[in-house]
């Protein structure tokens, strides 16, 4: 995997918000504690859903297993970036799906003028 594929993907066809502030965690697992985190979302991680990517240093791949399907997304936007940047956009059972670099999945559901997909 690209690590500039993936990190336009995260960026750029998500987006990506950056905080100030670490965190302090210690309990991410056997990785030397070096390790961070990317949180994504549609809003604040206190009132909202967020998904939180986790990068361990050092580890240089994960085994694609079919412990995770992928995350399923309500959003106008996600597929109009996905357009604009160029980036390939599967149908799956009549879902948009999107491939994150690494092979995950992202099921995007586009919402309805009345807020519901």
């Amino acid at each position: 995997m690209s690590v500039r594929r993936a990190l336009h993907f995260v960026f750029k066809i998500l987006r990506h918000e950056e905080f100030e502030e670490g965190c302090k965690a210690t309990c991410n697992g056997p990785y030397d504690g070096k390790w961070s985190k990317t949180m994504i979302g549609y809003g604040p991680e206190d009132n909202h859903f967020v998904a939180e990517l986790t990068y361990n240093y050092g580890v240089k791949s994960y085994k694609l297993g079919n412990d995770f399907i992928g995350i399923s997304i309500d959003s106008n936007d996600i597929l109009k970036n996905a357009e604009v940047k160029g980036w390939p956009v599967e149908r799956e059972n009549d879902i948009s799906v999107l491939k994150a670099p690494g092979g995950y999945k992202y099921f995007i559901s586009e919402k309805s003028e009345s807020g519901s997909a």
